[in-house]
């Protein structure tokens, strides 16, 4: 399977210390976090350092893959008009059927839990036809699923992406 850059397989909670970071990288992770396309200068000049020192700062968070700096899209204004999260059970290897899932483009992401469900994903669709026909067709007809929970999303109230330097 080949993941791209902004995919990650790594455990929530896992072992692994968190990388260090200090307070100058986390003050710039906080003007990304407000606009990533804040130039160098402007950090700069926010968190008291050189436009060079920011950029090789910068580079350095991407290449550990501390950061990335993304579009982030409305899936509505983009004509895709149903989203939902999926609860997945599954009888066997969880990680073979998240692999499975995780090829699909109409998946977000995969979350394997502990708990109700052993995996939890999230689909984004152009409509209800084109939800039934991932869950119905390509999610439950995969062998070692055995039964799935669909929760639609009718409104969404807050979505953030600014945890990264509590």
């Amino acid at each position: 399977m080949t993941r791209k850059p902004h995919e990650q397989d790594t455990p929530i909670g896992a072992a692994k210390p968190p990388a260090a970071v200090d307070e100058l990288s986390k003050r710039i992770i906080e003007q990304l976090q407000q606009d990533g396309r804040r130039s160098y200068a402007a950090i700069g000049k926010a968190v008291g350092l050189s436009e060079a020192a920011v950029r090789q700062r910068v580079q350095r968070l991407l290449d550990s893959g501390m950061v990335q700096i993304v579009a982030v899209t409305d899936p509505l204004q983009l004509g895709f008009l149903r989203q939902a999260m999926i609860g997945i059970k599954v009888a066997g290897d969880v990680q073979r059927v998240a692999d499975q899932l995780a090829e699909l483009s109409e998946i977000e992401y995969v979350v394997i839990t502990a708990g109700s469900f052993d995996l939890i994903v999230e689909v984004v669709c152009r409509d209800d036809e084109q939800l039934l026909e991932v869950i119905n067709q390509r999610i439950r007809s995969l062998d070692a699923v055995t039964a799935t929970e669909t929760f639609v999303y009718l409104k969404l109230r807050k979505q953030t992406y600014a945890w990264g330097t509590r």
